[in-house]
């Protein structure tokens, strides 16, 4: 009778359990695993959903774009654009570019004791360097990086691997001094220095920035370069990466990466 008892009662909860489930049971969208195998899984949060499993259904969804994943690149977006039946579109390249030239080569205001985090030393008088627009040099992005595309340099200046950043733009939102920025992987030129100060204050505080001499200026003949707040800006619409920028700069604060 024991057994007997036993086996109704299972037989009552499995009944019970298979209906729980029908009613409770909630359709997937197919597209969503799909489109998660073929998500790299590294769950780094960049693409601002919790993990790939919620960018893969926010991407189901049309909550996010196909090439929403950073660390994917080009040959995900691709698959996930098959997946979804909608064309490819090929978004140019970008690459975190660091816009300053000083670090230890540039002076302190004062020492600093305090965590070695660049947004906590901020807070205090605007950091430790002699220039406001200058980086702290405690690495802030490094740390932010998911890729492992930064590391401090010699100069305690964050460099930047372009072939493993993927433009996720963590580091650009962590620095407190505005000087990381994306510009377009295929521009090989930009201007190291985010200082509007005027040409003696640079010299005192730094010596590797912007003097808006005009030099640049006058050298491009594709009018690429202006004048802004006594800073060069490139115009990357107009910049055919000649060089002869970085040639008369006198502060060889103008960089470039091109080698050809």
């Amino acid at each position: 009778m024991a057994v007997l008892a036993l086996s109704i009662l299972g037989l009552g909860f499995g009944i019970g359990l298979a209906y729980a489930n029908r009613i409770f049971f909630v359709k997937t969208d197919p597209k969503i695993e799909k489109i998660l195998s073929v998500l790299p899984g590294t769950n780094c949060g960049t693409c601002g959903f919790a993990g790939c499993p919620a960018l893969a259904e926010a991407i189901a969804e049309g909550k996010a774009a196909p090439d929403a994943c950073f660390s994917g690149g080009y040959a995900v977006h691709e698959k996930i654009t098959g997946i979804l039946g909608v064309p490819v579109k090929i978004k140019a390249r970008q690459v975190a570019t660091l816009i300053c030239a000083g670090g230890k080569r540039a002076p302190d205001k004062h020492r600093y004791y305090g965590p070695k985090n660049c947004v906590l030393a901020n807070m205090y008088q605007g950091g430790h360097k002699g220039c406001e627009f200058g980086c702290i040099g405690f690495a802030s992005c490094v740390k932010a990086c998911a890729f492992d595309a930064m590391a401090m340099d010699d100069n305690d200046l964050p460099a930047i691997d372009k072939d493993k950043c993927t433009a996720c733009g963590k580091c650009v939102a962590i620095c407190p001094k505005n000087i990381l920025e994306l510009r377009p992987a295929q521009s090989h030129i930009w201007v190291a220095c985010n200082s509007t100060d005027k040409a003696p204050a640079v010299m005192k505080l730094c010596g590797y920035g912007c003097i808006a001499c005009g030099k640049c200026v006058a050298a491009c003949k594709f009018s690429a370069i202006r004048m802004v707040n006594n800073l060069a800006k490139i115009d990357y619409n107009n910049c055919t990466n000649c060089r002869q920028c970085v040639l008369v700069c006198p502060t060889k604060c103008i960089k470039t990466d091109y080698n050809n």
